[in-house]
């Protein structure tokens, strides 16, 4: 027993509740309550009399919400014996979820232990499986969000393990249950605006633009600044899709919109895709600005695929043009780069056109070719789309709180628990990461 501790405030008494315990809420109420916090995590976090590890006498599903205490207390108190990582990976994939429930703030607390352990370790990923399994385990629907998913999105975004996190990610988050996590208004951006990167890493443009529109518009009192790199990441991510940006949506906070009209990306985004010129001289006076926002990326795929929008637009003008006719108007002189663009996007059907031998390309309309199993598809997602809407309209037509909000006014701002209440607040909390480690370089791109 560590000194300094009354004697009735022993391991040996915690385990004894432990393991005696019928009800949950109150063994939850002791463990949280048997000692001051200081002492309370050292108890916690000690040995057995002759060294004997508390953990090897306890059973993981009989005794989740003693060994979450234990284990969190263990990864957090720096004198204390570390508990082993396969131990650990055995709790997370199966402890009783319905018990940890009861102890909300220790599984916030045991994913940052994790974390932490493994970075200590000198290897992040070592903490991607056991966060994983805890989180897939711990909501009690992939569409739930809990204060694990940040944690688990900024490991795979620093680790570099970018399809470690599709499992979590391919499920949209349309639940919040404050219940079984403490969430604030941060956890939401975070996680949807690391989910962004990842999927911009992997190239997936479509998941990608609508994760950074997720995290841009989410509604609050004012922008956090986090809600400002996901606007611009969302508006290159854009550029890059489709070739121009598309109007926010009208909930977005307008403070935000005018923010970005001040940064050099809003002058990227005015030139694009027509003035070359202009857009390589932005990225030599700019270069510095972007690479330290971590855009320097994207900003390079977009402007790579300028030449590419450009053309797409010259086939709805012209039905003829000489290559070298093509290079004038995209701002490529050789002529050879200008044949091997245009064979590349023929190729990969980005336009119907021919070329000819004398260099001139006719361009056509691409023909429409439908498949059954694509009709099919399209109606299944649509009649799946229906279902969820209908329930989610179902569960706010309940909410008390939501029905009054909507009387009270459309101009009141909804807020979520810890929403910032000055413009421009610090970028993220990193209240429920607890860990050091640092975004990935560059989406990926570097």
């Amino acid at each position: 027993m560590p000194t300094g501790i009354d004697d009735d405030i022993s391991l040996m008494n915690v385990i004894t509740a432990i393991t005696t315990a019928t009800s949950p809420p109150h063994l939850s109420q002791y463990l949280r309550n048997f000692a001051p916090k200081e002492v309370r995590e050292v108890v916690l976090a000690s040995m057995l009399p002759e060294g004997q590890d508390p953990l090897t006498i306890l059973d993981i599903q009989a005794n989740t919400l003693g060994i979450l205490y234990i284990l969190s207390a263990r990864l957090h108190v720096p004198s204390a014996p570390r508990p082993p990582l396969n131990y650990i990976g055995d709790f997370c994939s199966t402890f009783v979820a319905e018990q940890a429930r009861f102890a909300v703030d220790r599984v916030t607390l045991l994913v940052t232990g994790i974390a932490q352990a493994a970075e200590q370790e000198g290897n992040l990923r070592l903490a991607i499986l056991p966060v994983q399994d805890l989180l897939l385990r711990y909501a009690p629907s992939p569409s739930h969000l809990t204060t694990i998913h940040p944690i688990f999105a900024r490991i795979c975004v620093a680790s570099r393990a970018f399809t470690a996190a599709l499992p979590v990610l391919t499920h949209p988050i349309t639940t919040i249950d404050l219940a079984i996590s403490e969430l604030t208004y941060n956890d939401n951006l975070v996680y949807h605006y690391a989910g962004g990167i990842i999927y911009a890493a992997l190239r997936r443009w479509t998941e990608a633009e609508e994760f950074f529109e997720i995290c841009a518009c989410s509604p609050g009192a004012v922008p956090a600044a986090i809600q400002l790199e996901a606007l611009k990441k969302l508006v290159l991510i854009q550029l890059i899709r489709e070739g121009k940006t598309s109007p926010p949506p009208k909930y977005i906070h307008p403070h935000l919109s005018r923010l970005f009209k001040n940064t050099p990306y809003s002058a990227f985004v005015n030139a694009y895709p027509h003035q070359r010129g202009q857009l390589r001289s932005i990225v030599e006076s700019e270069g510095a600005l972007f690479s330290a926002e971590k855009n320097l990326g994207l900003i390079s795929e977009a402007l790579e695929r300028a030449p590419r929008w450009s053309i797409r637009k010259l086939t709805a003008t012209y039905l003829t043009l000489h290559l070298s006719d093509i290079g004038q108007a995209v701002g490529i002189e050789s002529e050879g780069q200008v044949r091997a663009l245009i064979l590349d996007m023929i190729q990969s059907s980005e336009i119907c056109a021919r070329l000819s031998s004398d260099g001139t390309v006719s361009f056509s309309d691409p023909p429409v070719q439908f498949e059954k199993a694509d009709v099919d598809k399209v109606l299944g997602n649509a009649q799946k789309q229906c279902a969820l809407l209908a329930r989610l309209e179902r569960e706010m037509a309940r909410s008390k709180e939501y029905l009054t909000k909507a009387v009270k006014g459309k101009d009141d701002s909804i807020t979520w628990p810890g929403a910032p209440t000055a413009p421009m607040e610090e970028d993220i909390s990193v209240e429920h990461v607890g860990a050091n480690f640092s975004w990935a370089e560059d989406v990926g791109f570097v």
